[in-house]
């Protein structure tokens, strides 16, 4: 039977990416109201109990108890429902993901569903209706017996014991419309989700074990469903060692977080982290001086010295960690310490690499030793396409899991399609002739007729063939040319095998043919060989979205982050904030990142790292940035481009502008900067936002905000305007002669007609003058 939603098993991938989506409200727009009139008519239902026009709000409500939380998760924060899902048909799936967090205790809470629905007026009532399963068992079932589509809700009892870490929400619709026989392309035949339903969790915090087992948790909690929320303890001064420290370790932690959000904050007391916060001390005990009072310690701390458990002071080249809690509050405290700042370094160094971590354990960890993996190469980037041009579908590494793409299959009318990231390197430059050879396999019943192979770019279709045996086919071959224009760093290959079964539908005896028979298969020996080369022009901030050319290489060693001498609160979080950007779009072993103040910038790394300079105009490290041509911040409260100069003494914007750095013309200066610390704070909300970030394009933008404190996932919050000043632009390429003077005729292709006509010219003009040359040999 076809099914609207039909998704494959519940799997992890499967979760992680719906997941995604609940942690981030802001992709989505909110459930648009009810009308007063539907809203009077409302009933609540008790699944598995009789209907009362009087039930009370309280039922929503969990059981009274002094210890017990409660957590609402609205089904609009998944892009499955959006501003609805509608399930068509005679039956019907629609699914939705969620994850338990670590800290949830529920034995002695409640968990419920509450269902708001809609469905078609001319549903048979005591043939149809809803079912709701969690993890593939039933858990209530309602019939849809709605009159005029009266809005209705349902509340769903579920069972804690069948949390699991990863869980699926099965919404199933069984419709008619006829007593007798109900056409399954009916389009009377519809249930809409309304997308203001909820679970509501009712929970018990369970006490935090302390444990480098267990890290990133509690410090970060990938089964989360709220915000983690990081507070750094800003030491008594802020210096470079710090500075480098605090950003790799938040480069690790984006890494850790890939898609779900992290809230940062800096605190100048451990009394001001709040209650959901995880507090992290980097620095010795004399940058930190709250460790020499701290109580609860499994270590001492003894003028300014960390002594290890015989007494005696840890070497300075020792990191420390420690995990513990704060006296008062409670808040689990992070502390990468030591008795020197190359041993604060290590300790954070440690913890930024992901084979070592996992070595720690215990509430305290002695980093004696600690060797750097080595750097990977410019194109070496783990989540896109192999380096080399000829390689196999095993060869990608899923987007997910980083684990090699496997053989997939699917079933059914209905099938999904088995997506591949076919993510291009940000400098590559594709040309004509790249192919993909593409090694499927389907089972025999289908219909030879009516069923097909469709593989999308981007959801454009580029090649497609007849499954056009009934026998069915094992490991055939297709090959589909790959447009050069469309392959991008973000591309996503689609294979859609389009399966009918050779039975039509029996009307007669109303029944629908089978169609889990239907299977097929990509394989992962799938081979592609593409036609490429390097080539891609700078400054360009649209490539910024994907890290380059600062995580090349991915382990961020050719990038350095300059910040004011004295360091501003603002600009320490813009710092955090670019990190973290940097640590979700790099995967690497390692970070090597480097943070530097102006006095303290080698003249080595100003040559050849590529610089982001953070800090307000009057402040900023880089101030040739604001002498380059184009648009700028020329003076102070004064904007000037080619065009104009005006001034303006109420600028709060933020500037994100990317140039060519003066001192390496194969490097670039990225500056994120203002006039003013509101404007900053601009730039910083934009580099910490998904919908906002990956609108970056051109080379310059200005952030600006009508609302003193702009909500993050408003679609109004930001406005962002974009800018292609930049007079200097740099293309870096590896290409032959004949390559670029192929593309050099592509981008200027005017130029193509008045080379022809010159040519032409000058041609006529030498025939005539060997015409009058033989004209006059002749006389």
């Amino acid at each position: 039977m076809k099914q609207l939603f039909h998704l494959s098993q519940i799997s992890k991938k499967a979760i992680i990416v719906t997941s995604c989506f609940f942690l981030f409200p802001s992709s989505l727009l909110s459930a648009q109201a009810q009308t007063k009139g539907d809203l009077q008519q409302e009933v609540t239902l008790l699944a598995q109990a009789t209907t009362s026009e009087n039930t009370s709000k309280a039922d929503l409500k969990a059981p009274s108890a002094k210890n017990l939380a409660t957590y609402t998760l609205e089904f609009n924060r998944s892009p499955i429902v959006g501003n609805r899902m509608r399930l068509r048909g005679v039956y019907s799936e629609g699914r939705l993901a969620f994850t338990r967090p670590r800290g949830w205790k529920l034995d002695r809470g409640r968990v419920q569903a509450l269902i708001r629905f809609q469905h078609s007026p001319s549903l048979y009532a005591n043939r149809s209706n809803l079912t709701v399963l969690l993890n593939g068992i039933s858990v209530g079932s309602v019939p849809l017996n709605r009159k005029e589509s009266q809005v209705g809700q349902v509340l769903f009892n579920i069972p804690p014991k069948l949390l699991q870490d990863y869980n699926e929400l099965t919404l199933v619709a069984q419709q008619n419309n006829t007593l007798e026989c109900s056409d399954p392309s009916s389009p009377d035949l519809w249930t809409e989700i309304l997308p203001d339903s909820k679970l509501i969790f009712n929970y018990e915090r369970q006490p935090i074990l302390l444990n480098f087992s267990r890290y990133p948790y509690p410090f970060f909690d990938e089964f989360g469903l709220e915000t983690n929320q990081i507070a750094y303890l800003q030491p008594s001064q802020v210096d470079q060692s710090w500075l480098t420290a605090a950003a790799r370790l938040q480069a690790a932690l984006g890494r850790i977080a890939d898609f779900r959000p992290i809230q940062t904050s800096v605190v100048s007391d451990v009394a001001n982290a709040k209650a959901n916060d995880r507090l992290v001390i980097i620095g010795t005990p004399n940058e930190q001086p709250t460790l020499n009072t701290w109580k609860n310690l499994p270590l001492k701390v003894v003028s300014n010295q960390i002594l290890d458990r015989d007494n005696n002071p840890v070497p300075d080249e020792t990191g420390v960690l420690i995990i513990t809690k704060a006296e008062k509050s409670g808040v689990p405290v992070l502390i990468a310490t030591g008795n020197s700042a190359k041993a604060v370094e290590k300790a954070t160094q440690f913890l930024s690499q992901p084979d070592l971590r996992k070595m720690g354990t215990g509430q305290v960890v002695f980093v004696d030793t600690l060797k750097e993996p080595s750097t990977p190469g410019l194109r070496q980037w783990p989540r896109y396409l192999p380096e080399q041009n000829s390689f196999k579908l095993g060869d990608i590494k899923t987007q997910v899991n980083g684990e090699p793409f496997s053989d997939v299959t699917v079933r059914g009318i209905g099938a999904p399609p088995v997506e591949i990231d076919f993510h291009a390197l940000p400098d590559d430059r594709f040309l004509r002739g790249s192919s993909m050879n593409l090694v499927y396999s389907y089972g025999p019943q289908v219909n030879p007729r009516t069923s097909a192979i469709e593989v999308l770019l981007d959801g454009v279709f580029i090649g497609g063939a007849r499954l056009d045996s009934e026998a069915g086919e094992t490991r055939k071959n297709l090959k589909v040319n790959l447009p050069e224009n469309l392959i991008k760093p973000n591309s996503k290959l689609q294979v859609f095998l389009r399966m009918n079964p050779r039975e039509p539908f029996d009307k007669q005896n109303c029944l629908q043919p089978p169609d889990q028979q239907l299977t097929g298969t990509v394989h992962s020996d799938t081979s592609f060989d593409l036609k490429r080369e390097i080539s891609t022009q700078l400054p360009d901030l649209n490539l910024l979205k994907f890290g380059f050319p600062f995580a090349a290489p991915q382990d961020l060693s050719q990038t350095a982050i300059v910040v004011p001498q004295t360091p501003s609160k603002t600009d320490v979080l813009t710092l955090l904030a670019f990190s973290e950007r940097l640590g979700r779009l790099s995967q690497a072993d390692a970070v090597k990142l480097n943070v530097y103040t102006p006095d303290a910038l080698p003249t080595q790394a100003r040559k050849n790292d590529h610089l982001v300079g953070i800090g307000t105009r009057e402040d900023f490290p880089f101030p040739e940035v604001f002498n380059s041509t184009g648009f700028n911040l020329s003076q102070a409260y004064s904007r000037s481009s080619a065009n104009a100069v005006v001034q303006t003494p109420q600028d709060t914007q933020g500037m994100i502008k990317q140039i060519i750095s003066p001192w390496n013309s194969d490097r670039v200066v990225l500056a994120l900067t203002s006039q003013t610390e509101t404007g900053l704070e601009r730039v910083r909300q934009v580099l910490n936002q998904d919908p906002w970030f990956f609108q970056l394009k051109k080379d310059t933008v200005l952030i600006s905000s009508d609302q003193k404190d702009p909500v993050s996932y408003d679609a109004d919050a930001y406005q962002l305007q974009f800018f292609q000043s930049a007079s200097n632009t740099r293309r870096l390429e590896n290409t032959t002669i004949l390559s670029k003077a192929s593309r050099f005729l592509q981008e200027n292709w005017l130029l193509l007609p008045v080379g022809i006509f010159s040519v032409s010219l000058i041609l006529y003009g030498i025939l005539q003058l060997y015409i009058k040359r033989l004209t006059a040999d002749k006389k």
